[in-house]
């Protein structure tokens, strides 16, 4: 008897780090109203992201994202993935997880570009805040669904700018980072609203 239900409860326990293991796949469908707000607050961080490009390039001349990816390099500023987040190897769980780290990501490279401009700091401080908004939704449906990690992450090295010119740029390549992201993250969260 005591060895019956000792592999009762081997079996039980092996079906519960199956069932944990499994990655939500998109049968497991997020909330709507999770996903319409996901892609308001993407709309209006690209919309954000935009005004900060934009206004770099008038008060700065800095309008060429492209001409400045040498000095990306140089200034070690990261693009945030989201390979887990492709239509072909949707993986819901990780696809969240990379959401919310590449938001906290940007959201610690745009706390690196402070004191870049008196004329900006409103428009960046609008930027963290739409940020750390939509990276905080994110969390809180992981915690909903039970996926969060134990630990929220935290905050690699970020760049360091030594000149006014350097945090200029850095905020151009940030912006547009940013964007090419948000696109991503926006098609994605798209996909995944469709009924």
């Amino acid at each position: 008897m005591k060895l019956m239900a000792l592999q009762l409860l081997l079996w039980h326990c092996v079906l519960w780090m199956v069932h944990e293991a499994t990655p939500l796949g998109p049968a497991r469908s997020l909330p709507q109203g999770f996903l319409l707000k996901c892609l308001e607050q993407v709309r209006k961080i690209q919309a954000d992201g935009a005004e900060l490009q934009e206004r770099l390039c008038a008060a700065h001349k800095l309008c060429h994202p492209e001409e400045l990816v040498l000095l990306g390099h140089s200034l070690g500023i990261p693009q945030a993935p989201l390979s887990s987040c492709s239509s072909q190897s949707l993986q819901l769980t990780s696809c969240l997880d990379q959401l919310h780290s590449g938001l906290f990501l940007y959201e610690g490279l745009l706390q690196a570009l402070a004191g870049i401009s008196p004329e900006l700091a409103p428009t960046l401080d609008t930027l963290q805040l739409d940020i750390t908004d939509f990276a905080t939704n994110i969390w809180l449906q992981m915690e909903d669904l039970g996926v969060a990690p134990a630990v929220q992450p935290t905050q690699g090295t970020m760049p360091t700018f030594t000149s006014a010119f350097q945090r200029r740029a850095g905020g151009v390549l940030v912006a547009s980072k940013l964007q090419s992201f948000l696109e991503l993250a926006y098609r994605v969260l798209r996909y995944l609203a469709e009924p």
